[in-house]
């Protein structure tokens, strides 16, 4: 898509540099800790669903957010209810993850909270997947993903403090017939999400990962295939949004959405062979 020049809608001002509070014991805060009050939050993925959903609480928080979508029509309305600096990009493009970086730390002066929701899905056989749309699935979900964490990361690092928080999904976790790339994709995510975590300790930084199941959003009308099973329930995006939240200001490794859907994923890794019998006769 053309790209649409950045705009700004609300307040979102530059903030003071801050340096890592200290607890009542003089013992510095646990990793992402900084995340735990209102600060400065970039959120991809903003135009509609889950990233909307997740700029809409953060701004009713208190944060100062800066989104990015690819639609800019959207990503408008959405920063008309939370304020935030808008930038409309589609990170697929070369060197976006670098232009949204620069914008963001221009806007707010420096970045807390980093809350990557871009994603697309594709449902089918996979011998039917074309070659573009397995591209697609492969470089929204997981590289635009880890491009974009490599351009903030260093400067949370620097300042010895901040949260990234990735949404994932069920699938990464448990693997989802009709949905194999898809769900590479998220897995990759959450691995990604583990190793990083143990790279950044002691540096101040954390890292979350929300594990949603299914989300009442337009995800599934763009994907062009309708969600026809009867469990689990798509729950909305607010919900979610209220579990990046609850991630950020808690500084929680891991968030399953419904808590639920842990005991699926638990079963997989303790009893494989009894979890892939089970998934093979209900689906």
């Amino acid at each position: 898509m053309p790209h649409a020049p950045p705009s700004r809608a609300g307040t979102a001002g530059a903030s003071d540099a801050r340096t890592p509070a200290l607890l009542p014991d003089g013992v510095r805060e646990p990793p992402g800790a900084a995340a735990q009050r209102p600060g400065t939050a970039l959120v991809t993925g903003a135009s509609s669903g889950i990233g909307a959903a997740v700029a809409r609480r953060l701004s009713a928080e208190g944060w100062r957010l800066v989104l990015s979508g690819r639609d800019a029509g959207r990503l408008a309305e959405t920063a008309a209810h939370a304020a935030a600096a808008v930038f409309p990009e589609d990170l697929t493009r070369p060197a976006a993850e670098r232009r949204l970086t620069r914008f963001a730390l221009d806007e707010v002066g420096r970045l807390d909270l980093l809350v990557a929701c871009a994603g697309v899905g594709w449902a089918g056989d996979f011998t039917t997947m074309t070659r573009r749309s397995f591209d697609e699935v492969m470089e929204v979900n997981l590289l635009t993903t880890l491009r974009l964490v490599r351009q903030v990361l260093p400067h949370m690092v620097e300042a010895g403090s901040g949260r990234v928080v990735l949404v994932g999904s069920l699938a990464g976790a448990v693997g989802v017939r009709g949905e194999a790339v898809y769900s590479a994709s998220k897995a990759a995510v959450a691995v990604f999400a583990d190793a990083l975590r143990y790279e950044l300790r002691g540096t101040g930084v954390g890292v979350s990962l929300v594990v949603p199941g299914v989300v009442d959003t337009p995800f599934f009308e763009r994907r062009g295939t309708p969600y026809a099973r009867t469990r689990p329930r798509p729950v909305p995006p607010e919900r979610v949004a209220d579990a990046v939240w609850r991630a950020a200001v808690r500084g929680r490794d891991e968030v399953y959405v419904p808590a639920w859907l842990r005991l699926p994923a638990r079963v997989r890794g303790v009893a494989p062979g009894l979890y892939r019998r089970l998934a093979a006769t209900f689906g």
